[in-house]
């Protein structure tokens, strides 16, 4: 199969999975979709940071990025827009779901919350470049678990963590591991 095939194969499965016709295990294995979901979610996620945000608050700055973008008449922060995106997903399936957590966040919602996410999150922070994988139990149903290094993009990034003041780490640069995407996949059924 050559790998243009494999892409279109695996393109379909995603978007099979997302629909909840299938499951991960009926064609591709459960690393490979997350590995394929990861590359939209990280591919969407740096277009936005570059070439909006930094693009437009930090370099040209004709406006700003904020938390409470609604209030400043600002741009949506790279973190909200991927958490929006995650809920809207959320609540079109539970083929798959996807978080951004940190081991240094300002929303500490955003903080590991199981044995698994510590371990996760604390390789890809110690093994830059890594991604993580591992398989838990939460609620009765068993999940393959993907972690992928969330790395500082752009400007916009570092100086925004650096300079938050409810931010634990404030020395990030540019390139950094600043916290890790999650990427949950049941295995049951």
């Amino acid at each position: 199969m050559t790998s243009y095939t494999k892409k279109i194969k695996a393109a379909v499965l995603c978007g099979a999975m997302a629909l909840g016709g299938t499951s991960a295990s009926a064609e591709m294995e459960f690393q490979e979709v997350a590995d394929l979901l990861h590359l939209v979610m990280s591919s969407d996620r740096t277009v936005y940071t570059r070439m909006v945000v930094n693009r437009l608050a930090v370099k040209e700055k004709v406006i700003t990025a904020s938390e409470h973008f609604v209030d400043d008449k600002a741009l949506v922060l790279p973190a909200q827009m991927f958490r929006f995106g995650a809920e809207m997903v959320a609540e079109e399936t539970d083929a798959f779901s996807y978080s951004l957590l940190s081991l240094w966040p300002i929303n500490k919602q955003n903080a590991p919350s199981t044995d698994l996410e510590k371990e996760g999150l604390e390789y890809i922070a110690d093994n830059p470049g890594e991604n993580f994988y591992g398989e838990e139990e939460l609620g009765g149903v068993n999940y393959f678990t993907a972690f992928y290094p969330d790395v500082s993009v752009a400007e916009a990034c570092s100086s925004c963590h650096n300079a938050h003041k409810d931010s634990p780490r404030t020395d990030f640069e540019g390139g950094d591991v600043m916290g890790g995407v999650v990427i949950r996949i049941p295995m049951d059924g």
